[in-house]
C-alpha cells in the first residue's frame, strides 16, 4: 500500500491526493499506482516510469469502467506536486501568461488555488513571501494573478476565489533541467503523517550546519524568526528542503509555503519544537541559545541574525502592512501577535 518514505513524500497528501486518485480511477491508499500516474513530474530530479511499458495494470478495485479509455489516468498528471493544497504545474505561454499543460509535464511555475476552507490564502501567502524577501530571505519569483487569466484550469475553479498565488519552481532550470531537492521528511525517512513529529527545528538546524554553509545557517535562523513573527504554525518537516544545485552538494532551498496561520487557527503554535517548546510566545533569547547549543551553531551568528531579522521585520511590516493585499483582520491578528513575542522586546 505504501512506498518507502523517500518516494512516498514525493506524492500529494490529504484532499489533493483523494482528488487525484478519483481523477485517475485508483484508490487513494495505493501509493504505487499514484506514483505510476504522477511519476514523470515529481518534485526535484527524480522521475519514475513503468518498467514494462505504458499499459495500466488493472486490479479489481481499480478497473476502468466499460468503454473508458486508459487516458483517464493521464488527466491526473497535471496535479503531480507534493502537498495538500490544490496546485498545478504550469508553463509560460507565448503571450506571457500561464497555461496548465494537458499532460502536466514540464511546468516551470506552481499555481496555488484559493482555499475552499480559509479566506484569502493566496493573498496571504503572496504578502508573507513578499515581506520575507524584504527581510532578506531567499524567495523565488512570485505573483498574485487572476484565476481567470490561467488557461486550462478545471471548470469551476473560479468559484473558490478570484486570485491564485504563483511561484517559480526552483527545482527546474531555465533549460528544463531537473534540480534535485529533498524535504526534511525525506531526510529523516519518515512518512508525511509524521511531518509534525520526529524532529525539532534544532534538529533541522544541525543538519543544515553540518551539510551546508554558514550563510545557510543564518538563512535558517532568519526564516525561523520570520515565521514566528508572522505566526506561521505550518513550518513542518516538508516545508524545509535541501537543494542540490550541482547535483551533489546540498544547500538550503529557497523559501516556500510562508503563510500566517494564526488568523485561521486561534492559538496556533509552531509546527515543530524550536528546541524545547512550540509556543511562539516562548521563543526568547534563552530558547534560541538552547537551540544554538543543541544544534552546535555559532551563538554569535544565531543571536546577531535573529536581532537583525527582528529589526528589519518590524521596520518593513510597519511600512508595508497597509499596502499588502491581505485582509485587515490578518493585519490586526499579526499586530496583536507581535505584542506577545518576547523576541521582539529582547532582541
Amino acid at each position: 500500500m505504501k512506498l518507502m518514505p523517500f518516494f512516498s513524500n514525493l506524492l500529494p497528501e490529504g484532499y489533493l491526493r483523494k482528488y487525484l486518485a478519483e481523477k485517475a480511477k485508483v484508490h487513494a491508499d495505493r501509493e504505487f499506482f499514484i506514483m505510476w500516474v504522477l511519476g514523470r513530474d515529481l518534485p526535484g530530479a527524480v522521475t519514475v516510469e513503468p518498467a514494462d511499458g505504458e499499459a495500466w495494470p488493472l486490479l479489481d478495485d481499480t478497473d476502468l469502467d466499460d468503454g473508458e479509455s486508459p487516458d483517464v489516468h493521464e488527466n491526473a498528471m497535471r496535479f503531480s506536486l507534493a502537498g495538500v493544497q490544490m496546485k498545478f504545474s504550469a508553463i509560460t505561454d507565448t503571450s506571457g501568461g500561464l497555461t496548465i499543460p494537458v499532460r502536466g509535464v514540464g511546468g516551470d511555475w506552481i499555481v496555488k488555488l484559493p482555499s475552499n476552507e480559509y479566506r484569502g490564502v493566496p493573498e496571504n501567502e503572496f504578502s508573507m513571501m513578499t515581506l520575507a524577501r524584504m527581510v532578506g530571505i531567499s524567495v523565488p519569483a512570485i505573483d498574485l494573478v487572476d484565476v481567470t487569466s490561467i488557461r486550462n484550469l478545471p471548470p469551476g475553479v473560479d468559484r473558490l476565489g478570484a486570485k491564485a498565488f504563483v511561484i517559480e519552481r526552483f527545482d527546474r532550470a531555465q533549460d528544463a533541467e531537473r534540480i534535485h531537492i529533498e524535504d526534511f521528511a525525506q531526510v529523516y525517512g519518515v512518512f508525511a503523517d509524521r511531518k509534525y513529529k520526529n524532529a525539532s527545528s534544532a534538529n533541522i538546524a544541525q543538519v543544515i550546519a553540518s551539510e551546508t554553509e554558514s550563510r545557510d545557517v543564518a538563512e535558517f535562523i532568519r526564516r525561523l524568526i520570520f515565521n514566528t513573527m508572522i505566526g506561521n504554525g505550518d513550518m513542518h518537516l516538508k516545508n524545509w528542503s535541501l537543494i542540490y544545485p550541482d547535483g551533489r552538494h546540498p544547500r538550503l532551498s529557497p523559501a516556500y509555503d510562508f503563510v500566517s496561520t494564526i488568523p485561521y487557527i486561534i492559538g496556533d503554535q509552531a509546527a515543530l519544537n524550536f528546541s524545547r517548546t512550540k509556543r511562539f510566545d516562548e521563543l526568547n533569547k534563552d530558547e534560541l541559545d538552547h537551540l544554538a547549543a543543541k544544534a552546535a551553531l555559532p551563538p554569535k551568528l544565531v543571536s546577531s541574525t535573529a536581532q537583525e531579522t527582528v529589526s528589519i521585520f518590524m521596520e518593513r511590516w510597519n511600512e508595508e502592512k497597509a499596502h499588502l493585499p491581505i485582509h485587515s483582520d490578518v493585519v490586526e491578528t499579526i499586530d496583536a501577535h507581535l505584542k506577545t513575542l518576547p523576541i521582539v522586546n529582547e532582541l
